[in-house]
């Protein structure tokens, strides 16, 4: 699908989605922007509903020879594909502190730029694992905390939520050290995707995006003394000076493995296999303005590669759609 069609699809679907009078009860997808909207204390304009802030980059994607044995898709062949990569982080608020807690999990857009005027696109975060497996449950969760700000309620509605939820206590429990910069932040695909190659052998694999510099992350006390846009202002930084590497790796799933849910992980002895590099060297001029424009769409997929039925991945789509389209009406 060329990226101007995706583009008027994702706007169409926003605009039906906003038009909730048409329907006794707005689609769940546009109940998520809602709250995560309320939470950020916004609508603010022109920005997105969830991960806000971010700073994007440029560069290549590499393959192994390795790679087009997992996946016939085009930028897994041999040469080199551009790519456009936003990093980010989380709520919807346009100025939070890097360094501040509610500013993770961090998120990773990778945009492949194929032949033409087509893209795929990769979107992951900082964390392996979701706190919900549906986005009903994702629902209830951001409710939850939104109920929580005023309550006076023991325990409160989010307690009571991640309580009667084990996914969901596991994902906010789970340290999440801010890193000394998004060049040594290891990055993971929560949901499952199907990759075929060209001899039509498939398997089901997670991404896992490992920095070159290794992982390596701030004390407390180095945390706390952080400027605001730490982050934002190294990684441009470091792709205008010696740039920065990640290598794309794929976890594959074992045979009944589950697939479908990104609570579920899997164990870390199952076979990985390396398919590529990323070197990102150049810094988006006017990133602000030029990132405004885009949505990131993980079902935008190349022969190759297809989506598993992890409910997640199938609403993330339609969210970003409803995001998308209030972001340029604004």
């Amino acid at each position: 699908m060329q990226r101007s069609t995706m583009i008027r699809l994702a706007v169409t679907a926003a605009l039906l989605a906003t038009r909730s009078a048409w329907a006794e009860d707005k689609p769940v997808t546009e109940q998520l922007v809602d709250t995560l909207t309320t939470l950020s204390g916004g609508p603010h304009k022109g920005y997105r509903a969830n991960h806000a802030k971010g700073v994007m980059v440029e560069g290549t994607f590499t393959p192994t020879a390795q790679a087009a044995g997992i996946s016939s898709a085009p930028h897994f062949k041999s040469g080199s594909t551009p790519v456009l990569v936003r990093y980010s982080d989380a709520t919807g608020v346009p100025n939070i502190p890097d360094a501040n807690g509610n500013a993770f999990p961090k998120g990773i857009a990778i945009r492949f730029k194929l032949p033409n005027d087509e893209a795929t696109d990769i979107v992951s975060i900082s964390v392996n694992g979701f706190p919900a497996a549906t986005p009903e449950d994702f629902l209830g969760l951001l409710n939850a905390v939104r109920d929580s700000a005023n309550s006076t309620a023991k325990p409160s509605p989010v307690e009571q939520f991640v309580g009667s939820h084990p996914a969901a206590l596991k994902f906010v429990t789970t340290p999440k050290p801010a890193p000394v910069s998004f060049a040594t932040q290891p990055f993971f695909g929560v949901n499952a995707f199907k990759f075929t190659n060209a001899a039509g052998q498939s398997v089901y694999g997670r991404y896992q995006i490992i920095p070159g510099a290794g992982a390596q992350y701030l004390s407390k006390e180095a945390a706390d003394k952080a400027a605001p846009d730490y982050l934002m202002e190294d990684i441009v930084t470091r792709v205008k000076g010696q740039g920065v590497q990640y290598k794309l790796v794929l976890q594959i799933a074992d045979n009944g493995d589950v697939v479908n849910d990104a609570t579920v992980l899997w164990p870390d002895t199952r076979k990985t296999v390396e398919l590529g590099t990323l070197t990102l060297n150049r810094a988006v001029v006017d990133s602000k303005a030029a990132e405004k424009p885009l949505m990131f769409n993980p079902l935008l997929l190349p022969e190759g590669i297809a989506p598993s039925q992890d409910p997640i991945l199938l609403a993330r789509p339609a969210a970003y759609a409803v995001s998308y389209g209030r972001r340029l009406a604004n």
